[in-house]
């Protein structure tokens, strides 16, 4: 399965079009982004932190999605780090 991966926060510095492309198994869970996205990144983006990844959340267009949930059907996802301000 074909995921198209919204990149938001500080995610956006490491893409300029701000997505990236990961594949998985079709019965693929939330979990199994995350591990995609942290191998992706350790070979793609010099100045990841996988912490930040650990820490971060993924959602689907309608909801916030946890590690044992499915992927959405349509294959968009976006990874939302944490946020902080004021």
């Amino acid at each position: 399965m074909n995921i198209e991966l919204s990149l938001f926060g500080a995610f956006r510095q490491f893409e300029p079009a701000a997505r990236v492309q990961l594949d998985v198994p079709e019965d693929a869970h939330v979990g199994d982004v995350r591990s995609a996205l942290a191998d992706y990144a350790a070979a793609n983006w010099s100045d990841f932190r996988p912490a930040l990844l650990r820490v971060s959340a993924f959602a689907s267009e309608r909801a916030v999605l946890r590690d044992a949930d499915p992927v959405p059907s349509d294959g968009r996802m976006a990874v939302l780090p944490p946020v902080s301000g004021g």
